[in-house]
């Protein structure tokens, strides 16, 4: 599971990270505010279909579905995430370059560990905390140059980064429920509202085929990323997920130098060496002792193994994976370890 959770956050990572060079080659065309609300409006049209074809087509329904005590946090999610997330970071990127901005959004996953240690008090160990440092490093180090505009566009993009660790950290608590419904409601919502904020500002709506272009860039780089953080935040727990998120300003910064042929400096080598650093720290941690499951009830995707160990009902479809309500008895056990969906016990210091 542990593997599973790393793979789809590098990829989900990836795929956001690809997403910044392409924005910054549509905002020439296009307003921020609206600009974010087509990304998000791609996302969330782009899973609607696929969430309607899975229902149509009469697919099994192997993830539990929203709860309505879940939509509160939903609400904040879409607030801080969806909304005040992307304007910042669509402003800040008409100030800086698309690589430096990129490696910027590192600060996400710095910002998704410090609120997930200090307020949700998730178990955060010494090599977690210091690639984060190492991370928080590099991104200081690119917005310290002598332009103005820059400083000013690194505060906006750091603004966007704190508002996706809040919106991160509340996502958890979503985690169990279906990916694909808090994705698809989440850019739907979000690009209806940013949208309409930018057609009350005046703007106006670019052509089809550059609405076209950036609901793909929202459906991949926003809408399937989120999806795929979703259940990485179900393995890793946030610190981690967050943590393998960084990945996403190294692809970000790769294609922003190929594509629209910015220039590499030494500011942006020395960073990006400290970044990889930070990761390395990350993806080396190994996290292994004695601890006790106490009894808990819920309901997500799972299969049978050694954390679900229980009977079934006569309307239980057997095939696996398969979702229902269960409950986990106590269990004490030792074996290598995230703050996944089981395992959110409290650590001695």
């Amino acid at each position: 599971m542990a593997r599973t959770g790393i793979s789809l956050a590098l990829l989900s990572a990836a795929l956001f990270g690809a997403s910044t060079p392409f924005a910054k080659l549509l905002l020439g065309q296009v307003e921020p505010a609206m600009m974010a609300g087509l990304l998000y409006l791609g996302a969330g049209g782009g899973l609607a279909v696929i969430h309607l074809s899975r229902r149509a087509l009469l697919l099994p329904a192997t993830e539990a579905p929203l709860q309505r005590a879940d939509f509160p946090w939903l609400a904040l999610v879409i607030g801080t995430g969806g909304v005040l997330g992307p304007l910042l970071l669509m402003a800040g990127l008409v100030r800086t370059d698309a690589s430096t901005a990129s490696l910027m959004l590192n600060l996400e996953g710095v910002a998704s560990l410090a609120i997930a240690w200090v307020v949700f008090r998730e178990n955060v160990d010494r090599r977690l905390m210091l690639g984060a440092v190492v991370i928080l490093a590099g991104a200081a180090l690119l917005s310290w140059q002598g332009q103005a505009s820059l400083r000013s566009g690194a505060a906006l993009i750091a603004g966007a980064c704190l508002c996706w660790g809040i919106d991160n950290n509340l996502t958890r608590k979503l985690s169990s429920a279906d990916p694909v419904q808090i994705a698809m409601l989440k850019g739907l919502v979000a690009g209806t509202v940013n949208l309409g904020l930018s057609l009350l500002d005046g703007a106006v709506l670019p052509g089809a085929v550059t609405v076209l272009a950036a609901g793909a860039v929202g459906f991949l780089g926003y809408g399937v990323s989120l999806v795929l953080f979703v259940l990485g935040l179900r393995y890793l727990g946030t610190a981690r997920t967050g943590a393998y998120f960084s990945l996403a300003p190294f692809a970000g910064a790769v294609l922003s130098v190929a594509m629209l042929g910015e220039p590499i400096t030494w500011l942006l080598l020395v960073s990006s060496g400290l970044m990889a650093l930070g990761l390395w720290l990350h993806l080396s941690e190994r996290h292994d002792h004695e601890h006790v499951h106490e009894a808990l009830e819920h309901e997500h995707r799972h299969v049978h193994d050694a954390h679900h160990d229980h009977g079934h009902g006569p309307k239980t479809v057997p095939d696996e994976p398969h979702t229902h309500w269960h409950r986990h008895a106590p269990l004490t056990h030792r074996h290598p370890h995230y703050p996944d969906l089981h395992h959110r016990h409290r650590h001695a210091h």
